[in-house]
């Protein structure tokens, strides 16, 4: 069997490997030019238990190209022009990631970009035989940490009427739970949200090998991310109330054994279980019909050009990130705390430190104050020249507190002047109140997102790259209105954005 490919007839095999052997070349120069990318994406799945279940994510595609084998040895790859939409969408998606400071986009861009490169090394008839495959790689992009914080919050309103119908007395402040035994935290990797992210993953694959029509595929998908979510309040509750019938060392000792992939697996087979009667693909279904897609593609390209094409795409977006990169403010040599009328700087307590994390800022300092009646405010400052990997004013671990630190995350406050508010708690127990401002280009906020967007504008159209952090937080003492305290500082120190500007050297 021949056919006709770049003018000439070549046999049908050599058409396959050189398709394919030059996508190989692509995806590899591309893993190559976003070396720094991938090894992000490697360490986040060796060492997050959040996504663990990405290394299975290339095993399981592998699998899902062997099975359609036989339906595409009958199809013939060709190249295709519009796949490079694709490529220059993911090369968009990671220029906008790469200069707003957006780990998820670089990410989910360079993942488009290789799949864009599939489309257009391979054709239509192929990428549409390898939809879904394709599509599973999504799963390669780590995303979701945001659910984490509405998980606990929803744990916590799942666990409370469980221990009042079993007589346990509790009460909550925000992700703690009070109980006679002792106080629990829901933390973050108690939240479920590891394996609601699993679980959706392992859903969408179930999805589309065991079942045909599509209103029972979404049906299955919705009930694969609830169970977790149920499993995971009954499993917080079993841990509390064992601690109640025994200790909170025996109980918490257990719950780290059983609450990991064991429990995972346990929920998915009970959610296969429960679902296997309404499987309605047979197994020997096919995964395509080789027929429907044999057809002349429209905009069809030579291989060499559309291959370099989409290389060339993605090299255009690496530079343009790398020359906005470079540019960086010039910051003053030195900055200082403000003198305040009325309050006087103080040793800060060696007892409960409280010091926020920003790493790469090439400005930080911290103070306590004290006023006359004695109250003390603890003021921190972080400036940087300029944002890039590595040195975000947002981001995982940045902020006023870090993950498996010293201080968690209670609950979320109501904003002050624009600036995002929070309670945290130290071991002791120590309470205090943060309240968070970032400034940068035309904005003072609270947000990050909004942060991440101002930064985005400020790299593409040239303005001052300078971000400042300002925090403000005071500890809580007995009764200690800790918000009327920080109001009381903030009317000394003036205006936040003009504390920024200044530490920023823009005054």
């Amino acid at each position: 069997m021949s056919v006709l490919a770049v003018g000439r007839s070549v046999p049908f095999e050599s058409v396959w490997r050189r398709h394919g052997g030059l996508l190989g070349l692509v995806v590899a120069a591309l893993a190559l030019l976003f070396h720094r990318d991938v090894a992000d994406l490697a360490g986040i799945y060796w060492n997050s238990e959040t996504f663990g279940h990405c290394l299975l994510v290339l095993p399981i595609f592998a699998w899902l190209v062997w099975q359609r084998r036989e339906g595409l040895v009958q199809l013939t790859p060709t190249g295709w022009w519009p796949g490079l939409i694709v490529v220059a969408g993911g090369a968009l998606a990671w220029l906008i990631g790469a200069a707003a400071g957006v780990a998820v986009l670089r990410h989910l861009g360079l993942i488009v970009m290789m799949q864009g490169s599939a489309i257009a090394t391979l054709g239509p008839n192929v990428a549409r035989a390898l939809a879904f495959p394709l599509g599973w790689l999504f799963f390669l992009v780590p995303f979701g940490q945001s659910i984490e914080a509405p998980l606990q919050d929803l744990t916590v309103r799942q666990v409370m009427p469980l221990l009042v119908l079993t007589g346990v007395p509790a009460t909550y402040d925000g992700v703690l739970i009070v109980t006679p035994d002792g106080v629990f935290e829901v933390a973050e990797e108690c939240s479920g949200a590891r394996f609601v992210l699993a679980m959706l993953a392992f859903a969408v694959l179930a999805a589309n090998v065991c079942f045909r029509t599509w209103p029972r595929r979404i049906a299955f998908v919705a009930f694969a991310l609830a169970m977790p979510v149920l499993a995971n309040g009954l499993r917080a509750w079993g841990t509390i109330y064992a601690a109640h019938l025994t200790s909170v060392e025996a109980a918490t000792g257990f719950d780290h054994i059983v609450y990991g992939w064991v429990f995972f697996g346990l929920v998915m087979a009970l959610v296969i279980a429960l679902a296997w009667p309404w499987f309605d693909r047979d197994v020997d279904t096919t995964w395509f019909d080789p027929a429907t897609l044999q057809r002349a593609p429209r905009f069809a390209a030579a291989l060499l050009p559309v291959a370099g094409a989409s290389l060339g795409i993605a090299v255009a977006a690496a530079g343009w990130a790398h020359a906005i990169d470079a540019r960086a403010a010039a910051l003053p040599t030195r900055i200082e705390l403000p003198q305040l009328p009325g309050w006087r700087r103080v040793p800060i307590d060696p007892l409960a430190p409280w010091t926020p994390s920003y790493p790469g800022a090439d400005h930080f300092l911290i103070g306590r104050y004290a006023d006359a009646s004695g109250a003390t405010v603890d003021l921190a400052i972080a400036v940087q020249a300029s944002q890039r990997e590595g040195k975000e004013i947002v981001g995982f671990d940045i902020g006023p507190i870090v993950e498996h630190g010293p201080w968690l995350r209670v609950a979320d406050l109501a904003p002050l002047q624009g600036g995002a508010a929070m309670r945290i708690v130290h071991a002791g127990p120590v309470e205090r109140e943060v309240v968070t401002w970032l400034c940068i280009g035309s904005i003072l906020t609270g947000d990050p997102k909004r942060v991440k967007l101002e930064t985005l504008r400020v790299k593409m159209t040239g303005g001052d790259p300078a971000a400042v952090a300002v925090l403000v937080s005071v500890e809580k003492r007995g009764s200690q209105d800790t918000r009327a305290t920080i109001e009381r500082f903030l009317a000394t120190l003036g205006p936040v954005e003009a504390l920024a500007d200044r530490a920023a050297g823009r005054r």
